[in-house]
């Protein structure tokens, strides 16, 4: 079986706190998100949970990227 890491894990390689950038804000702020779904890997729950949870995402669009970035990443 094959390990495909969650996209919070993914989310987290991206923080840098000295980095003004969407994405690494993203990270920098899910990080203190304690019901971030964690585990979770489906695009569809990931965006319902940040569309009625993440007040810190100015922009549904930001997330898309990191998505992108993370099925990227994933694929074997």
């Amino acid at each position: 079986m094959v390990y495909r890491q969650s996209f919070y894990q993914f989310l987290m390689t991206l923080r840098d706190p000295d980095s003004n950038g969407d994405l690494a804000q993203f990270a920098n702020n899910a990080q203190f998100d304690s019901t971030f779904p964690r585990q979770e890997q489906d695009r569809t729950r990931l965006s319902e949970y940040l569309e009625g949870n993440a007040a810190y995402l100015p922009s549904m669009t930001i997330f898309d990227d990191a998505y992108q970035a993370y099925e990227e990443k994933m694929q074997y």
